[in-house]
């Protein structure tokens, strides 16, 4: 009898159950690794407006990717969770003041200077699980797949860059996308940087 393959919901416990157990060397060390991993990016060096996250549940932290930017002359974003599930970005630099969203997630106080989605030029997308084709799993709540819809018609790699940042073990041997999913163009983990569109995928 063939084995049954897991739900999404199946899937997305199991590997945030993972990441949740993980302790805070490793998660130091998958911090040192995934930098190295974006710093393989061009784009990383040298676009202007770089999203990314705040670590939540598990998440892989970015503070070590992050902490070269500005002395590079680029600027981070934080997500700003807003109506019909729409993302905006916010400039956010260590010490600047957060408030906690609805699910608890710091974004940042100051929101003077919002930019929608369109404008960011590499957006890191936390994820749950992902394949080598780009196919994302994440937490359901359809707030990245909603934002970056316009990405949907276009010739990818397009702009902004999406990378995908995940453990190497949240990598599953293929995930079968829904129609509103978004591909991302790489994905970064503490071992490689990953190109969905190109011979690694």
């Amino acid at each position: 009898m063939p084995r049954s393959v897991p739900s999404r919901q199946a899937l997305r416990d199991k590997l945030t159950q993972q990441r949740r157990a993980l302790g805070a060397a490793e998660r130091i060390r998958a911090a040192q690794g995934v930098r190295h991993s974006l710093e393989q990016l061009p784009e990383f060096l040298v676009d202007e407006r770089i999203a990314g996250y705040w670590a939540f549940a598990g998440e892989l932290p970015l503070n070590l990717a992050m902490a070269p930017l500005a002395s590079r002359g680029q600027q981070f974003h934080l997500p700003i969770i807003g109506p019909h599930r729409q993302l905006t970005f916010a400039p956010w630099n260590a010490g600047d003041a957060i408030t906690p969203n609805r699910y608890g997630i710091p974004e940042p106080s100051a929101q003077d200077a919002v930019l929608p989605a369109g404008l960011m030029d590499v957006v890191l997308v936390p994820l749950v699980g992902f394949d080598r084709r780009g196919n994302r799993l994440g937490f359901g709540g359809g707030y990245y797949d909603t934002s970056f819809a316009f990405l949907a018609d276009e010739t990818r790699p397009a702009s902004p860059l999406l990378v995908g940042i995940g453990y190497a073990f949240q990598e599953v041997p293929a995930l079968v996308p829904e129609s509103w999913d978004i591909r991302l163009d790489y994905i970064a983990t503490e071992r490689e940087l990953i190109d969905c569109n190109g011979k690694d995928a």
